[in-house]
């Protein structure tokens, strides 16, 4: 057995800036993520725990263009939809937002939970079920922190219909959609959130967000 790791204060500040600059991209190059660095990157998220070891993520590339074609429609019109439930100022605000690079990230990976996995033999989820989706709510995350390490941006489309997405996929009826992400070089760095950029969201203090009991 080997010893743990030694985690010093350069790396403890390098940490930080990776958690501060992972940011949601939206705007993307056009050049190719190279195959090893996805793949390296894919790995890494497959380090991430789960419940019961369950690793019940599931990473599906999209690369064919008439169902890249399907999963655009799908979130122009959910977009729409979106907007239509804002009042008047607020939807005009809506619609001046970009919340997507679907039509310029070189890559797409749609990340699903297989509900009816039987690895980890259950352990952990009788109670929380979820706990399976929140597991790859971490792959996810492990993902992106991997991805930004290396200069590539992620950004999380979630304004979609995930039912006509699955069958846009052709993924097995126990999968869930967890998330849409596209996968890129950025055509550009900030180092906050977009949605504070533009006025629709301010960060919340962290104090303000700890309650003690």
């Amino acid at each position: 057995m080997t010893g743990s790791p030694v985690f010093d204060e350069a790396f403890r500040e390098h940490l930080a800036d990776l958690i501060a600059w992972r940011r949601d991209v939206r705007r993307f190059r056009g050049d190719p993520v190279p195959e090893e660095t996805l793949k390296d990157c894919l790995a890494l998220a497959c380090l991430s725990p789960s419940v019961g070891n369950s690793q019940p993520w599931r990473f599906v590339r999209v690369a064919d263009a008439a169902r890249r074609a399907a999963v655009v429609a799908n979130f122009s019109r959910c977009n729409e939809e979106a907007a239509e439930r804002y009042p008047d100022e607020r939807a005009a605000a809506y619609r001046r937002l970009k919340l997507e690079g679907l039509r310029e990230a070189p890559v797409h990976l749609a990340v699903f939970c297989d509900e009816e996995t039987q690895v980890g033999h259950g352990l952990g989820r009788a109670t929380m079920p979820e706990m399976l989706r929140y597991s790859v709510v971490l792959a996810i995350h492990t993902f992106w922190l991997a991805a930004r390490a290396r200069g590539i941006g992620v950004g999380w489309v979630s304004i979609l219909d995930p039912a006509p997405l699955s069958a846009i996929l052709a993924v097995p009826a126990a999968w869930r959609l967890v998330a849409y992400l596209c996968v890129g070089h950025p055509q550009e760095e900030h180092a906050d959130p977009e949605l504070v950029r533009h006025d629709w969201q301010q960060r919340l203090a962290p104090e303000s967000l700890l309650i003690e009991r």
